[in-house]
């Protein structure tokens, strides 16, 4: 992608499903991904057949299609959120342990996760608000995150109070040091690292805008 934002945003923020849709299109083929519970699991619908991407599922399957739909729905044939799945030719299941195995022995090449904070130089907090009725929930976030090449961010750049998402630094609980090196959302998508944060595209806001809203030095 160019290095700088694209000068003329479109006019409305992205939806879940477009959202989902760029992050397939960034996916390079013959990779081995794995895709977060909620927001991310959509992303297995954007990926064509021929697109050479394999699905890893922290249950233990690699080879998974797109979401079930009617009749393909299987009680016993589901992703690790419990949404039920299908399966590509050469699919093939195994045990839970040996998932987290390719998951921790830096066997997959990029991971779709969701958060509650990203800071600007690639920290991720994911699995606790910190809040006292909150339920934690991590999951194998942890593993992911240190254990795939790459790790992409789906979620919304605001929270329903209207506060960011991406921080200078976060603070909720961390699931992950510095391992996030792009996030996509509903109004722009971004690059974090060492670096800090460079725009690489907006939707329905303009950079100036996202400037005064955010808490961050934008590149």
């Amino acid at each position: 992608m160019s290095s700088a934002s694209r000068s003329t945003p479109r006019s409305t923020p992205r939806s879940k499903d477009e959202i989902a849709a760029a992050i397939a299109r960034d996916i390079a083929p013959g990779s081995f991904v794995n895709l977060g519970i909620g927001q991310p699991t959509l992303v297995a619908d954007h990926l064509g057949d021929d697109s050479g991407v394999v699905l890893h599922t922290e249950n233990g399957m690699l080879g998974m299609g797109p979401a079930a739909v009617g009749d393909e729905v299987d009680a016993d044939l589901t992703n690790a959120g419990k949404v039920p799945v299908t399966e590509l030719p050469g699919a093939s299941y195994f045990h839970h342990a040996d998932s987290f195995a390719m998951m921790r022995g830096g066997h997959l090449d990029v991971c779709v996760l969701g958060a509650f904070q990203v800071s600007e130089h690639g920290d991720l907090a994911n699995w606790h608000t910190g809040a006292p009725d909150a339920i934690p929930a991590v999951g194998g976030a942890m593993d992911l995150a240190i254990g795939a090449k790459q790790v992409f961010v789906m979620m919304t750049l605001f929270a329903k109070d209207g506060t960011p998402k991406l921080v200078p630094s976060c603070t909720y609980p961390l699931t992950g040091v510095g391992c996030v090196s792009r996030v996509y959302t509903d109004v722009a998508t971004f690059d974090v690292g060492p670096q800090g944060v460079r725009v690489v595209e907006t939707f329905g806001i303009t950079p100036a805008e996202l400037a005064e809203r955010l808490d961050v030095d934008l590149g």
